[in-house]
């Protein structure tokens, strides 16, 4: 079975603070509180999804 694909790809979505952590032209303050909140988020995440591994995750 062929799959279709549309002639221009889809646009890639990025999340507000990987730009504010990430992106040029912002204050050092702004930067290292993204960063410390994208850990946070990626760690209750990852955290959440841990009841849905059979093998017990942490």
């Amino acid at each position: 079975m062929a799959h279709i694909q549309s002639p221009t790809p889809a646009p890639v979505h990025i999340p507000v603070l990987w730009t504010a952590a990430y992106g040029p032209h912002r204050p050092r303050t702004v930067r290292l509180l993204a960063r410390a909140l994208l850990r946070v988020r990626a760690f209750a995440r990852e955290l959440a999804l841990a009841d849905h591994v059979p093998y017990g995750g942490y």
